[in-house]
């Protein structure tokens, strides 16, 4: 048990980092579990939610380790930095329209579609936590097991804190695209040739200009829309 919270206490700041990003990329999972369970018996309704979200849990952990391996290949790193930067843009830029989510009419096939449709909208958070996590499965599966409880109790008061403070959004594109600018400076090939400090400013830049980039974006496409209700 001493070990379990010492492991926590050194790896605090990973550790809440990886359950932030699950809990802001991660809303709408909820929203899919419980559509994939809506057309079932109000008794088995849990069940499948309950068996689902173990699965996709269990899943999200394998793609995790998945990646961790291979972004200790020279230059997967960086790629995969460059892919998270273009997920937290699309986090502020795009809005996602509601998934067409076909419900499931036995237990069996609830299951299947929630384990399936987490596994499809989970890998720019595979990727995101992965990174955050420096390579740790572990802290990685600590992070996924803390905050799937949180996302499923609290996922209609998540959603709504976001859409009354969008705020919450534009912070979360940040912490994924500094994440990002980690992931590249610190490639295990490009790391030998970027100091410290250069790092640090590469996070920094990338991070404002993703925010930035995305702020623009959404001004101009509500100007638009201004413009053509006028």
């Amino acid at each position: 048990m001493d070990s379990i919270l010492n492991f926590i206490t050194a790896n605090w700041e990973a550790l809440l980092a990886i359950i932030a990003i699950d809990i802001i990329l991660s809303g709408d999972n909820a929203v899919v579990i419980a559509m994939a369970a809506r057309l079932l018996p109000k008794e088995q309704q849990k069940k499948a939610v309950f068996i689902g979200t173990f699965g996709a849990i269990a899943l999200r952990i394998l793609f995790a380790a998945i990646v961790v391996w291979l972004i200790k290949i020279p230059f997967l790193q960086a790629v995969g930095g460059i892919l998270l930067v273009i997920v937290a843009y699309k986090l502020i830029a795009e809005e996602e329209g509601d998934a067409n989510i076909k419900a499931g009419t036995t237990l069996a096939g609830a299951v299947g579609t929630i384990i399936y449709s987490d596994a499809l909208m989970s890998l720019d958070n595979v990727i995101a936590v992965a990174g955050v996590g420096h390579g740790d499965i572990i802290l990685i599966a600590i992070g996924v097991l803390v905050s799937i409880p949180i996302i499923l109790l609290g996922s209609t008061i998540i959603l709504k804190a976001i859409e009354k403070f969008p705020i919450i959004t534009y912070i979360g594109s940040g912490v994924l695209a500094w994440t990002a600018a980690g992931m590249m400076v610190h490639d295990r090939i490009l790391s030998n040739y970027i100091p410290t400090t250069v790092g640090t400013i590469v996070c920094i830049v990338v991070t404002i200009g993703v925010v930035l980039a995305g702020w623009l974006r959404n001004r101009k496409a509500a100007n638009e829309q201004e413009r053509a209700a006028a």
